[in-house]
């Protein structure tokens, strides 16, 4: 798959100059496709954080031509909501609240929302309003903090 070869080639050119490749996403689209990746780094993100990133990332997309059609290339932050998607991610934000929604059922359900309670490789664990719930980590379609601007204006 393109989007896994993407992440194989591009993941080590972001680690090398300081950041962490915290998503890549590829949609290929009749005329222009759009590559989108989102950094982070300890100090947080700034725009010549992401120029410098787009430079690296570009010069190696022209060397390797994985791409065969047009695209357009976005460097962001990953923002309050800021996804998650590898199991360090759950464990470095343990004790936030998250949306996760799963690729079928669990319990019913596919969406839930609850504090983070820690999570392994295989899986993870959250608080929800109807008691703790463990999601396997290959059933998460998709995951995202849930921005807390209270904390944000206080501080804490």
């Amino acid at each position: 798959m393109l989007r896994d070869r993407l992440i194989e080639l591009l993941e080590p050119v972001v680690n090398a100059i300081g950041y962490e490749l915290v998503l890549l996403e590829f949609s290929p689209r009749d005329g222009s496709g759009m590559l989108r990746l989102f950094i982070d780094a300890a100090e947080g993100i700034t725009l010549d954080d992401c120029e410098k990133v787009s430079r690296e990332v570009a010069a190696t997309l022209d060397v390797e031509d994985v791409i065969t059609q047009a695209y357009r290339l976005e460097i962001s932050s990953p923002g309050l909501d800021r996804p998650l998607v590898k199991p360090e991610h759950y464990r470095r934000f343990k004790g936030e609240v998250a949306r996760i929604q799963t690729l079928a059922p669990i319990g019913g359900r596919r969406r839930f929302q609850g504090v983070l309670l820690g999570a392994t490789d295989d899986e993870i664990a959250i608080e929800t309003a109807d008691g703790t719930i463990t999601i396997p980590f290959a059933e998460i379609d998709k995951a995202k903090l849930v921005p807390n601007f209270d904390k944000e204006k206080t501080g804490s």
